[in-house]
This record gives C-alpha cells, structure tokens and sequence, in this order.
C-alpha cells in the first residue's frame, strides 16, 4: 500500500492505494471519521484481488481544510473531490464503497457522473429523498443525530459519536479523527442536506441501472431499517438489503472477514 497526497481544488487530500492490476474499489468513509477505518479491508485478501483506494474527505484526516468550504463541504462537493480524485489517479471507472456519510456521497456520484461508477455498495446509508422529511424517513430518532451537523464538538461530544459511530472494537485513532474534523464541514453538508440540494437518493435507486448492494449492521442505532424494505429499487444486488446480525453501524470494521467477503463478491459481479 503506497501512502501519498493528491492536490485537488479542495485542497490536498491523503491517499492510500494498493496499485495493484484488479479492478479498482473507491472506499469514502463517514461523518468525521477517516481513511484509517478501512485497515480491514487493506490488511485483509481483498486488497490482493482488487486495487482499494481510500483517502480523507476534506476536513477530515490528513487532508487539508477546504479552500472554499461553502463548495466543498457539501455533498456535491465532496462527490466533486472524489471523482476528481479517481482522474488523478488514472482510474475511469470504480466500485464505490460508500459507508455513512460516503455512502451519500457514493450515491451522488453516481447521480454526477454514472458512467465511472461501476458499481456502489452503500452502509449504514439510508438513499433518502431530499430535504429534511427525507431524512426523517431513513433515520432512527437518536439524541446523536444532533451531533451529525453541529459545527462545535467538545471532547465528550467527539467521544461519544466515535464510540457509536465507529463500532465496537473502539481504538484511539477515531478519536483523534473526531476531534481533528473541520466542524464547518459538519455543518455545511448537513445545512446542504435540510436545504435539499443534494441529488435525490431514493429516486436514484429506484431508476439507475447501476449495480447497488446494501450492507447494514442490524444492530446500527442510526438507521430505520424498515425504511430499506420500502423502496423499489432498480438493480439491487441479489434482490436484498443485507443485514449483519450482532453488527452495528460500522460492521466492516466490526467483522472484516464477513463484511469483505459480500464486498469481494459484489465488486466481482459489478466489474464483470
């Protein structure tokens, strides 16, 4: 894995990537959080068979604070960074792995730019319509959900998002990435989402023939897992919404040997 820092308009953003010859899987992290979430999958047979490329959203991780955080701390902007990330890269068409908030992020790309995403696998994701009844349709009510767009976080306020957030197998570097998260980037996408100028989720995977898995936890307290059994999607992986039972809302982190295996499999399919 090759560790590096690609200049974008929104600022450097860190890389990781395997450079390997497999087809290429674009992993985008949650609200907060960073590329070290995704060492399971790094460390784990996936990252023989396929090329995995994670990086930091701006404002999170090793990637630097936006240069014009009202363009990219939104959706659409960080939609915007990750493709122009993969052109960067050389890569013209990828999986997505899209994981809370990547997971929106992973569905507006597919609204962008359709042709460079083989494939997406969202979780812990509800694909909502826009605006604020949209969220409230996907999301579970939880005092935390306050948190999600809040611009100033206290130490406990970072600690305790992480802990949920983040699953049960809690290390220090969440912490550290809570802590170190532009809260304006907080702020900015979750004002963008109430505002509804981020694609239509729900009517993306209901009418886009691009391949879509949905991999949740059942245990995740953000979601309403109901919600993924009322939509009518168009092309969802092996016609279900899968469930990891015991598994929260990072269940690829929680259990990498079960969670990479569906991952393997889709990607497979997806890139046929």
């Amino acid at each position: 894995m090759r560790s590096s820092e690609i200049r974008t308009p929104a600022g450097r953003i860190a890389v990781w990537d395997t450079q390997g010859d497999g087809p290429p899987v674009l992993l985008v992290h949650g609200n907060s959080a960073c590329k070290e979430m995704f060492r399971g999958q790094f460390d784990g047979e996936l990252a023989d068979r396929f090329r995995l490329i994670a990086f930091d959203l701006p404002g999170h991780g090793g990637s630097d604070d936006a240069a014009s955080p009202a363009d990219a701390y939104t959706i659409g902007g960080f939609a915007e960074t990750a493709g122009g990330l993969l052109t960067a890269l050389g890569v013209r068409r990828a999986v997505v792995f899209g994981w809370s908030l990547g997971g929106h992020v992973a569905l507006e790309m597919v609204a962008r730019n359709s042709q460079a995403v083989a494939g997406v696998m969202i979780c812990g994701t509800p694909p909502v319509p826009s605006g604020p009844e949209g969220l409230a349709f996907g999301f579970a009510p939880s005092p935390l959900m306050a948190l999600t767009g809040a611009a100033v976080w206290s130490d406990a306020d970072a600690e305790r998002f992480a802990r949920v957030a983040c699953g049960a197998r809690f290390e220090p570097f969440m912490l550290e990435a809570a802590r170190r998260a532009a809260g304006r980037a907080r702020a900015a996408f979750f004002a963008d989402a109430l505002a509804g100028n981020p694609a239509d989720e729900r009517w993306i995977v209901e009418t886009s023939p691009t391949p879509l898995a949905i991999v949740n936890g059942a245990e995740d307290p953000f979601l309403n897992h109901a919600y993924f059994d009322q939509l009518r999607y168009a092309n969802l992986w092996r016609g279900t919404a899968h469930r990891l039972e015991g598994l929260g809302h990072a269940p690829f982190w929680d259990d990498p040997p079960r969670f990479n295996a569906l991952l393997a499999r889709f990607a497979g399919d997806a890139t046929q």
